[in-house]
């Protein structure tokens, strides 16, 4: 009998991903390819869809072939996702009425602004757990009914959007939704990313017929929400298609909430930071969903068949690695492997600080408005000052949501683990060690994001039978214990809040 794996698609920020794991969670396949990132004006961030579903199919099919795995090996496939990232497309054809607006993109600033001085922002709060920001699916919605150019293949009912998907010819979902479509031909979600919409009941489980009001989102658009692990399956991919084999899609999860499952946080006070393009901390807070007095999220962790939902406390830091990139895109450093030898090269930043709100501030602030700030520089500044202050913000802002995690929830974190591509870098988390005062632990499988799901859909068809199978699996690569002291950390981590003070509001003017 031959060997059987489970394969998960990582579709990211950046890049699509797949990866196959066998059952001791192990990588047996993988394959990348990056998609455009595009700018129409400042402040705006797109993807194309079909460049994503297209990716994704050459991953799994390279990352089979590669390794000489048939598709009919895998047991199940599992999604995650880039959350918050919306597509409308047109049901009949399949085809996208507008590039995808992706989590980064603050053209709905101007509406965001208007529900909050309209005083809609608790209301909204208190059923969906968010904070009301342009980060989520529903205004991107709402932009996208109201603005994209009418399909080239024309309707009965003509070329306004709004009429279409009232009349359910128009589908609306974030990118999991996406490659569900794609891959079986249903329009699915789970409870994760539904949660990040802006238009989900979180406590009720359960679209909002009041949100959906307010964004003027037709029902009929939106997708079934199912459990993040789904023993009745998603779908099957098509036996004719790409892969030439009916493989159960049995799970979605958020790319954080993967990264939670991943990370093998299923208990209450279990807490997890994912380094990519941003950095987003989650604390599982169990069957409570928390509410926060601090600038953070309540969200929903996960859900299996048959289970309650867990929930979680999410910290959303809008930049980190991509201020990494940034250093690149500016010629400062050649690779991003070369931050650490850098920052090494000085005691210190000089008293030099950087806040990468190149896209706004997430949380615990929550300013759109805000701006990517460096201050304190003088004549002596050199840029290996400026690479070291800009791996400081990364574990400033950490601190920033680890403080506010444990006034909100009352749980003092003596452990972190971590992931995502930034936790190579030995010298950012000894830094982020010394910053929080914390030990670091990163596991041998640093692909957690994809391993979440893998796991989730595994669950779902018998791959695995128990979460304490799960559990075994993990294994610290190497665990960093704090060696600043207390107070050098405490003085540094004190200027970083005058720092983002002067960043706040800067794009209040345009």
């Amino acid at each position: 009998m031959r060997d059987t794996y489970v394969g998960s698609i990582d579709q990211g920020t950046t890049g699509t991903r797949f990866i196959a794991f066998d059952h001791a969670g192990r990588v047996v396949a993988s394959a990348y390819e990056k998609h455009e990132q595009i700018y129409p004006e400042p402040g705006w961030v797109e993807h194309d869809p079909i460049e994503i579903w297209e990716n994704t199919k050459a991953v799994i099919t390279r990352g089979l072939d590669d390794a000489g795995i048939d598709a009919d090996q895998l047991a199940a496939l599992g999604i995650t996702n880039q959350r918050e990232t919306t597509v409308v497309w047109d049901r009949e054809t399949g085809r996208p009425v507008h590039n995808a607006l992706v989590w980064q993109d603050r053209r709905t600033t101007d509406r965001v602004e208007e529900l909050t001085e309209a005083g809609k922002a608790e209301e909204i709060r208190a059923k969906t757990g968010l904070e009301v920001d342009a980060y989520f699916s529903a205004t991107k919605t709402e932009w996208l009914l109201d603005n994209a150019e009418p399909l080239k293949m024309r309707s009965a009912r003509g070329d306004d959007l709004r009429e279409r998907a009232e009349a359910g010819e128009l589908l609306m979902g974030t990118i999991d939704t996406w490659l569900v479509y794609n891959l079986t031909g249903n329009h699915v979600t789970d409870v994760t990313n539904a949660a990040r919409t802006m238009l989900f009941d979180i406590h009720d489980i359960a679209w909002n017929d009041d949100l959906l009001a307010e964004f003027d989102v037709p029902a009929a658009m939106l997708p079934e929400v199912r459990p993040s692990s789904d023993e009745e399956l998603y779908g099957h991919t098509d036996p004719d298609g790409f892969l030439g084999a009916e493989v159960p899609v049995a799970a979605a999860l958020g790319d954080q909430q993967a990264a939670l499952f991943g990370q093998t946080c299923f208990d209450e006070g279990d807490a997890k930071n994912t380094y990519g393009t941003g950095s987003f901390y989650l604390m599982n807070t169990g069957s409570e969903a928390v509410e926060s007095d601090h600038g953070l999220l309540t969200t929903i962790g996960f859900q299996l068949s048959g289970e309650p939902v867990q929930y979680a406390l999410e910290g959303s830091i809008f930049i980190t690695g991509a201020a990494i990139e940034w250093l690149e895109d500016v010629d400062l450093i050649n690779n991003a492997a070369q931050t650490a030898e850098l920052a090494r090269s000085v005691d210190s930043t000089d008293g030099v600080y950087l806040v990468p709100a190149f896209t706004g501030l997430g949380a615990p602030h929550w300013d759109g408005r805000a701006r990517g700030t460096i201050v304190g520089m003088t004549r002596g500044t050199r840029k290996e000052h400026i690479v070291r202050a800009t791996l400081e913000s990364i574990a400033y802002q950490t601190r920033d949501v680890a403080e506010a995690m444990e006034a909100d929830s009352g749980i003092t974190t003596t452990s972190l683990r971590v992931d995502g591509g930034a936790v190579k870098n030995d010298f950012l988390c000894q830094l982020q060690a010394d910053i929080l005062g914390l030990d670091i632990a990163r596991p041998e499988v640093d692909e957690t994001t994809a391993l979440g799901s893998a796991y989730a859909a595994g669950l779902a068809v018998g791959y695995w039978d128990t979460l304490d199978e799960l559990r075994d699996n993990w294994e610290v690569d190497r665990a960093f214990a704090r060696e600043m002291s207390g107070a050098v950390a405490d003085e540094r981590y004190g200027r970083w809040g005058e720092a983002v003070e002067r960043s706040l509001d800067w794009a209040g003017e345009e």
